[in-house]
């Protein structure tokens, strides 16, 4: 039998990057060794390093033909209605239009009600941007992923300060992480036991743009592949370490 698939909705976009010899001083003139043009947005790149982690995985978001594309709307509850959820074992929300997904989440609430345990629906969520509605989605999932900059606009300095003071937001049973870049990453969960995993920072940094991605993916890999919560805040930090260090995400597990 296939296993079932990680399912990431959320945005697919085009990332445009410019490579200098040095991170540029403000007000400052810098030369350009190369650009590169390349997939973007948080679930789409949770999805290519789920895949290169051999997690069966699936996208959903908007697509458009053509090099660039604008103004997709985002993935609504009818959209999500028409899955055949049966196929995943985990879904992973970007959160973007909360009030939808609030929605999505219940339509998988009401389908785990109706199954064995072991055929139930894990449910993720991530919570990057500081923006008001995000906020909603904080009770939304088992495991729900918290930015450092969202830690920081609730006027907290270290992730275990967050996990602490945030945890009463999130639903009954659910664990709440947060990653604190070259401090590593901190989770907390139903059993109020702080776990913590330092960072693994690559001898030269020289790419960092989604490696909050890489580190979302690496940790529902580990998870849904039955391994513990420190095993999977270490293994995510040791992948997200080894993206800054490369261009993109094809080298990840050399």
């Amino acid at each position: 039998m296939a296993k079932k698939k990680v399912l990431c909705i959320g945005l697919v976009c085009l990332d445009i990057i410019n490579v200098v010899d040095k991170y540029p001083e403000e007000d400052t003139d810098s030369r350009c060794l190369s650009q590169r043009w390349q997939r973007g947005g948080n679930a789409s790149n949770s999805c290519t390093v789920l895949a290169l982690l051999g997690s069966p995985c699936a996208f959903m978001g908007s697509l458009a033909p053509g090099p660039v594309a604008e103004n997709l709307p985002d993935v609504s509850a009818e959209d999500f209605s028409r899955l055949d959820l049966s196929q995943y074992q985990w879904i992973h929300w970007e959160g973007r239009n909360a009030e939808e997904q609030i929605k999505m989440i219940e339509q998988v609430r009401e389908h785990n009600s109706q199954q064995q345990e072991d055929d139930r629906i894990t449910i993720s969520v991530e919570i990057e941007k500081t923006r008001e509605p995000l906020y909603q989605l904080f009770p939304c999932g088992d495991l729900v992923f918290m930015s450092k900059d969202v830690a920081v606009h609730f006027g907290f300095h270290s992730a275990a300060a967050a996990l602490r003071g945030l945890y009463s937001r999130v639903r009954k049973g659910a664990v709440l992480i947060c990653a604190w870049a070259e401090k590593g990453a901190d989770a907390l969960g139903p059993d109020g036991v702080l776990v913590h995993s330092d960072a693994f920072p690559p001898e030269t940094l020289v790419d960092t743009l989604g490696a909050g991605d890489t580190f979302n993916a690496a940790v529902i890999s580990s998870l849904s592949g039955g391994g513990s919560l420190q095993e999977a805040l270490t293994f995510g930090c040791q992948i997200a370490g080894k993206k800054c260090g490369i261009h993109g995400y094809d080298g990840i597990l050399q």
